[in-house]
């Protein structure tokens, strides 16, 4: 690290579980984010910000005006344009040293497949079952850790799959990609926008632990948020052995370099 990186990354060199050791992890690592949306913008400004070195962020939409209510990475000047563009503008404009890549792209399973095994983590803020199935489905395929969210109205979900961590469900686990799921829009039903804030920001924390080494991750835990109320549950889960994606029957990891 030069003198200019030292000084800019010096809160978390203060800190003894991170240090000059684990900011150098993160300067060394490669995130995957997938969505540029609500969850999208505090995620890739966070890890711009914190210095992870090198972010590829997908997403396949222009901004409009209807965003600007929660996807605080972009503004009125960003209209119309990809939204993987506008956080790379914003993420530069943040950090210029953290390289991005913006692919105006929807992350299907070929996509994915070309894409997870470069990466050390993927950070799934997308919107719809689909993408999260598939990104999952690429994250066990390649054993890569997943952090993934999702929000909708007043309501949120968090948590971190960890393929090579032995007992940890995948999203699968949770989320059978087989069962008829009905998709709510934030279109219809709305957002209320710090949450996707928070959400985005835990997803945040829980990439940044993983790249730097730091504690525990939510890796086996499902966090639920109930903004109404402001109040946390957290649900504990297991592998499932029937999972179609990584269960006994499926096929096991190509796991990770250490």
């Amino acid at each position: 690290m030069n003198d200019e990186q030292l000084l800019r990354y010096s809160r978390h060199i203060l800190l003894e579980a991170i240090g000059i050791e684990g900011q150098q992890r993160l300067l060394d690592a490669h995130a995957l984010v997938i969505g540029a949306g609500g969850l999208g913008s505090p995620v890739a400004l966070f890890l711009g910000s914190a210095g992870v070195g090198r972010l590829t962020v997908a997403d396949p939409d222009v901004v409009e005006l209807t965003n600007l209510q929660r996807q605080i990475a972009h503004d009125m000047a960003a209209l119309g344009q990809p939204k993987a563009e506008s956080v790379r503008a914003r993420v530069a404009a943040l950090n210029p040293q953290v390289q991005v890549q913006a692919c105006v792209v929807r992350a299907d399973a070929a996509w994915l497949d070309a894409q997870v095994p470069g990466v050390d983590v993927v950070i799934d803020c997308s919107d719809n079952y689909a993408t999260r199935q598939a990104v999952n489905a690429a994250c066990v395929r390649h054993g890569k850790p997943l952090v993934w969210g999702a929000a909708t109205g007043f309501d949120a979900q968090v948590s971190v799959v960890d393929p090579c961590a032995g007992t940890h469900p995948c999203y699968a686990c949770l989320f059978p990609p087989q069962h008829d799921f009905e998709e709510v829009a934030c279109a219809t039903m709305g957002v209320f926008a710090p949450l996707v804030g928070i959400v985005g920001s835990v997803q945040a924390a829980e990439a940044l632990k993983l790249l730097a080494g730091v504690g525990s991750s939510l890796g086996g835990r499902l966090l639920m948020l109930d903004a109404r109320s402001m109040r946390w549950e957290e649900v504990g889960a297991a592998r499932q052995a029937d999972c179609p994606v990584c269960g006994a029957t499926a096929y096991a990891p190509a796991g990770r370099a250490g």
